[in-house]
């Protein structure tokens, strides 16, 4: 048997093992030893054992991950996300379905700080649903909202998944954190103005909020959240002139957060504790995740089959658009049934090649895949935003009444999509013109 059958046998039997629900770590792993002591045998798979793994975790960017998790849990603990909700509230409900636009406003905000779908739909739904469902909205869009707004966390910067697709694809950590800002506020953008015009069009889905908001208010609530915007720009900022790289960025931000929560004084050991803890769990299942896809992607070389799956598209003589399109429908599949990594690192390995002979910009299809695994995010029959979103609510409103609500906001991911696929420079101007 030939290695690229070897190959394909071992993707078959990877996505059953997924199917079946075998952690995505284990599962990536197994298949990769298994298939390189076959090819190659025991001594050539226990020296992959022996030396790759290191060399992986060792790899300086993956250190802007735990800074990364840790600026967000220091800034979910010491509060200094608490009042994104209620600011944007104030400033944008007078917009018809006001209350569902914050949601969506807030939702971006924390997934700039936290660089977590899962946390961003979690801390929203808990504020924002209820005051969405005491002003009678439609169950649906209040749901719906909050899962799909989740999702931004992540495409907008800090996002963890956008520095493990750098890191794959062997491209800048910043440059593809930079390529993800236009189109995460594309993105929100896009789903304020279905909101809008769906609610204009059927007042009925989201009751105005009769109540009167002074100026004074809305400069007060920001007072309140400044330090997260000015976190969350410098992080940006100090990426786009040049002056850190994106590890040095991270560390930045995570000791600007401890700096900013200590001043107001909501730093405390319980704060720290809880913090790190969950920096350090965060981090352990990302990187055993990560180094399973690791494993795979040297499984993958061995194997043939990425270069046979590569020279196969360029034989066809296809144009880049139609590998573009053709890589949609797969993730796009895949989304609907299995975990966000375990569908960028599975599909990788196998995609870089054939992405690099059809000669398209590894950084511009890193936001397209960011941007498929959002939707993944939300559809069924697994969207794990979705399920987040129930487990908040429990059983005061159906499951298939929020995979409803979220249909729209599937449907405006897609026309989002489709316009980052047609206009690249959308997702190319801040990196190209970065210092």
């Amino acid at each position: 048997m030939s290695s690229v059958a070897i190959g394909l046998i071992a993707i078959i039997i990877l996505l059953l093992m997924l199917a079946v629900r075998v952690p995505i770590a284990f599962a990536l792993s197994a298949v990769s030893v298994v298939g390189m002591m076959i090819i190659r045998g025991p001594n050539a798979a226990v020296s992959v054992l022996a030396e790759q793994p290191y060399r992986f975790i060792a790899h300086w960017s993956m250190s802007a991950i735990p800074m990364f998790l840790l600026m967000g849990a220091v800034a979910y603990h010491a509060g200094l996300t608490s009042s994104l909700y209620r600011a944007a509230r104030l400033w944008l409900s007078a917009l018809p379905g006001g209350l569902a636009v914050a949601s969506t406003a807030a939702c971006a905000m924390f997934a700039a700080a936290s660089g977590s779908s899962v946390a961003t739909a979690s801390a929203m739904g808990k504020i924002a649903i209820p005051e969405m469902l005491r002003y009678k909205y439609d169950a649906g869009l209040a749901t719906g909202s909050v899962a799909a707004a989740g999702t931004l966390g992540s495409l907008i910067p800090p996002s963890i998944l956008m520095v493990l697709y750098a890191i794959f694809a062997e491209v800048s950590v910043s440059r593809a954190l930079l390529a993800g800002v236009l189109p995460g506020i594309l993105s929100a953008i896009m789903f304020i103005l279905m909101i809008t015009i769906r609610c204009k069009l059927n007042p009925s889905l989201a009751p105005r909020v009769d109540e009167e908001i002074s100026w004074r208010q809305r400069l007060d609530v920001l007072r309140e959240i400044w330090p997260l915007p000015v976190l969350i720009f410098a992080v940006i900022g100090s990426l786009y002139i040049g002056v850190f790289t994106a590890t040095e960025a991270a560390a930045g931000g995570a000791f600007m957060t401890l700096v900013v929560a200590a001043m107001r004084g909501a730093l405390n050991w319980t704060v720290v504790k809880n913090s790190i803890k969950e920096a350090v769990y965060g981090t352990a299942t990302i990187l055993f995740i990560a180094l399973g896809g690791f494993l795979l992607s040297r499984f993958m070389a061995v194997s043939g089959l990425p270069n046979y799956v590569a020279h196969l598209v360029d034989g066809l003589n296809v144009s880049g658009m139609v590998v573009v399109v053709g890589a949609s429908f797969v993730y796009l599949i895949l989304g609907m049934f299995l975990d966000s990594i375990g569908i960028m690192l599975l599909t990788l390995p196998i995609m870089l090649p054939v992405l690099e002979a059809a000669k398209l910009d590894l950084v511009w299809f890193g936001v397209l895949v960011i941007k498929y695994l959002e939707i993944g995010l939300i559809t069924p029959p697994v969207g794990l935003n979705v399920f987040v979103i129930k487990s908040v609510v429990g059983k005061a409103i159906p499951l298939e009444v929020i995979f409803k609500g979220v249909m729209w906001f599937i449907a405006t991911d897609i026309v989002t999509l489709a316009i980052l696929i047609a206009f690249p420079e959308i997702s190319l101007f801040l990196p190209r013109i970065m210092n």
